[in-house]
């Protein structure tokens, strides 16, 4: 087969917890974000490292998050999402592929991301096969439209490109 280039996408979306108490952090991108409120799920529901996990089965052709980590199956509960993300980066790199670039996007009223934006990205250098030229991160809101504007959750996309040397072939 020829070389070539994939692209997989991934979308999620979380609701804020309604019954949490008093907290001090949201799990975004990896990482303990400051902020009062946090997202409902069955994992840790990091609505960006779950869109990325999609992006990455997609460009695989292999599943989503779901597929391979079922919610439930209740040995996901709380699970940290770098096991899920750690799955899917193998996934592609089974079937031949090899990272090339991701870009992501979080859309939602709050938390703000560019206080953070920084340690972000040296966060995802850390847990991907990327240099930060290759990682696009954005942020935005929806005009205070719909449930993500109400502040009613989170939702994130994800794309991926991957380049396949020797062709695609079955994980």
């Amino acid at each position: 087969m020829q070389p070539h280039y994939r692209t997989g996408s991934g979308f999620d979306v979380h609701a804020f917890d309604r019954t949490a108490a008093a907290v001090s952090h949201i799990r975004l991108f990896g990482l303990d974000i400051p902020f009062n409120r946090r997202l409902a799920g069955h994992s840790d529901a990091d609505v960006v490292l779950h869109a990325l996990c999609d992006a990455l089965y997609g460009a695989a052709a292999n599943g989503d998050i779901g597929t391979h980590f079922p919610p439930s199956d209740k040995r996901h509960k709380n699970r940290d999402s770098h096991d899920f993300l750690t799955h899917a980066l193998e996934t592609l790199a089974a079937c031949g592929g090899v990272l090339t670039h991701i870009d992501l996007t979080l859309i939602g009223e709050e938390p703000k991301m560019t206080p953070h934006r920084e340690r972000i990205l040296d966060h995802l250098t850390t847990i991907l096969p990327l240099p930060r030229n290759a990682i696009g991160l954005k942020a935005t809101t929806t005009e205070k439209l719909g449930f993500t504007g109400r502040k009613e959750g989170l939702a994130a996309q994800a794309i991926v490109t991957a380049y396949f040397p020797e062709g695609y072939q079955d994980a």
